[in-house]
């Protein structure tokens, strides 16, 4: 790479696509906020993800919902190795 070019890595996506993640259905009984809330951890970058929950919460999804077996988002996310950015998204976003 040239020295005046800078390093870009992912380009910023606006929000019309990060509201998509919005429209994601579970297959199974995956209760549908639990299922949005892991689609747009795994698919968005921190900063979009923090916007993402912006409009997750505006459109009345539940930050706490939770799995068969009693597990919320940061209890699926928790051992994950860069999770504690997402989990201070999350627990802020909970007040």
């Amino acid at each position: 790479m040239r020295k005046d070019k800078k390093q870009v890595i992912g380009e910023e996506i606006g929000d019309e696509p990060i509201k998509l993640f919005l429209g994601v259905e579970p297959v199974d009984a995956t209760p549908p906020s639990l299922h949005k809330l892991v689609k747009a951890y795994r698919g968005l970058r921190i900063d979009d993800f923090e916007r993402f929950i912006g409009f997750f919460v505006a459109a009345g999804y539940d930050l706490n919902a939770k799995d068969a077996q009693g597990n919320d988002f940061i209890a699926l996310i928790n051992d994950q190795r860069f999770a504690e950015s997402y989990i201070e998204i999350i627990n802020t976003a909970r007040g």
